[in-house]
């Protein structure tokens, strides 16, 4: 047996151990919480190390693909120099790594509006455009009584719309015809006795096609007097169905003599032209890649989006721009006033750039491209993060850019033998300019 005493150390041992643990207990629960907090920030600090990892080796590896792709299109240059002068001389087909390429992919805002923290920036965006409507409106119904939407702006600029749309359809039905008729005059075999006259009726064909899309829009507008916004829907069309015209000559002249001396079999489609004419891109291709069904939720959302950007422009017109210009006009000129006018300008004018950035390069040509189910909708790169002009104004409007660099740029460096490499660009320029 054991001593009473023993005995009696052991029970307040035990006793003591027993009264511990619900101590230690209560030290692991106050000391779960902070390590909860630094097994958190630790994980996040691990995911910011392996995205950056990520992104480095990704970089790398797009680097050392296009570090071979050079390389692989020097090599082709090479066996191209390779070839006689007379063969080269007959070839207007650019290289492969020069062309267009189409692909399957969605427009860039489209992709960032995936992105949780992206959609809460365009929401704080939109509400900041209704507190500014709903503030001007609130200020106008306390001073004056009345509420003054600035439609009578937008009914002004639409004005003789429908006499725009009628001028419209001689152009387009000029383009639909002229030219898939020339090249099919073209296309006729030479040894044909009749082949001169259809070549000359090809080029008169065209000499009253370019003549129309010039002449009619610009005496349409000048005769009748067309408000701002009726004028520019008949320049953009005119500009537009003159690149398209182009476009497809260039494209399918050169398949199309081929294909007259025995070289190839290969004809454009009279429905692959009437779908270029529709689609959202200036160059042509025999097909596109396609998506397979139309979301017409998303038709519907992109062309309510494009005109509550025309009725935001509008409303910024008549209350931040053409008041400052209207004071403007009755005050004798003075640089102060000029200068002065500018700097109340410039906040409206940027704001205005976005909204129209928004409506035609996004909402307008996505709309399109859905109806269509016209797969490649890079209408536009981040130009919002360009450090440069020149980076600007290839990512601003890409489908302009394709069009001045596959055929001005290019055809210009083919004219002048491929090392006038600056004049080429100086065209480029003019012939934007010119366009604008």
């Amino acid at each position: 047996m054991e001593p009473s005493g023993a005995r009696l150390r052991s029970r307040k041992g035990l006793g003591g151990e027993q009264e511990e643990q619900p101590s230690e207990e209560g030290n692991a629960e106050v000391h779960r919480a902070p390590d909860l907090v630094q097994w958190t920030q630790h994980m996040e600090a691990v995911k910011t190390q392996l995205l950056e990892q990520a992104q480095g080796q990704l970089v790398e590896l797009l680097d050392r693909a296009m570090r071979e792709a050079v390389k692989c299109y020097s090599q082709q240059d090479r066996t191209l120099h390779s070839i006689p002068a007379d063969s080269l001389s007959k070839i207007r087909e650019p290289s492969l790594g020069k062309r267009k390429v189409f692909i399957t992919r969605k427009s860039l805002l489209d992709e960032l509006m995936e992105v949780q923290h992206f959609r809460t920036i365009y929401h704080m965006f939109i509400a900041g455009l209704c507190v500014f409507i709903i503030s001007t409106l609130a200020i106008d119904f306390i001073d004056g009584g009345r509420l003054g939407l600035e439609l009578d702006l937008l009914i002004f600029s639409f004005g003789q719309l429908p006499l725009a749309l009628m001028t419209w359809v001689p152009m387009f039905l000029s383009t639909l015809l002229v030219p898939y008729q020339a090249l099919r005059l073209w296309a006729r075999p030479r040894a044909s006795s009749t082949w001169i006259l259809g070549a000359g009726m090809g080029c008169a064909l065209l000499a009253i096609h370019v003549s129309v899309l010039c002449v009619l829009p610009v005496h349409i507008a000048r005769e009748h007097h067309l408000p701002p916004a009726s004028r520019c829907v008949l320049v953009f069309e005119q500009v537009r169905l003159l690149m398209k015209s182009y476009s497809f000559l260039r494209e399918a002249v050169p398949g199309t003599l081929s294909a007259r001396e025995g070289k190839s079999t290969w004809a454009p489609s009279f429905s692959s032209y009437l779908y270029f004419l529709f689609c959202p891109t200036l160059i042509y291709r025999e097909t596109y890649p396609r998506t397979p069904s139309i979301r017409w939720n998303y038709v519907a959302k992109n062309f309510a989006q494009a005109l509550g950007c025309v009725l935001y422009a509008c409303f910024i017109l008549g209350r931040l721009c053409i008041p400052v210009f209207a004071n403007m006009s009755r005050e004798p000129f003075s640089t102060r006033a000029l200068v002065l006018s500018i700097l109340h300008a410039t906040l409206p004018g940027i704001f205005i750039l976005l909204l129209i950035f928004f409506a035609f390069l996004h909402c307008w040509q996505n709309a399109f491209a859905e109806m269509l189910r016209f797969g490649d909708r890079m209408f536009y790169r981040d130009w919002w993060n360009s450090t440069s002009f020149s980076n600007y104004y290839r990512t601003w409007n890409v489908v302009v850019h394709d069009w001045l660099y596959s055929y001005a740029y290019q055809d210009g460096l083919w004219l002048l033998g491929g090392r006038a490499r600056g004049a080429a660009m100086l065209g480029v320029f003019l012939l934007s300019a010119m366009g604008c």
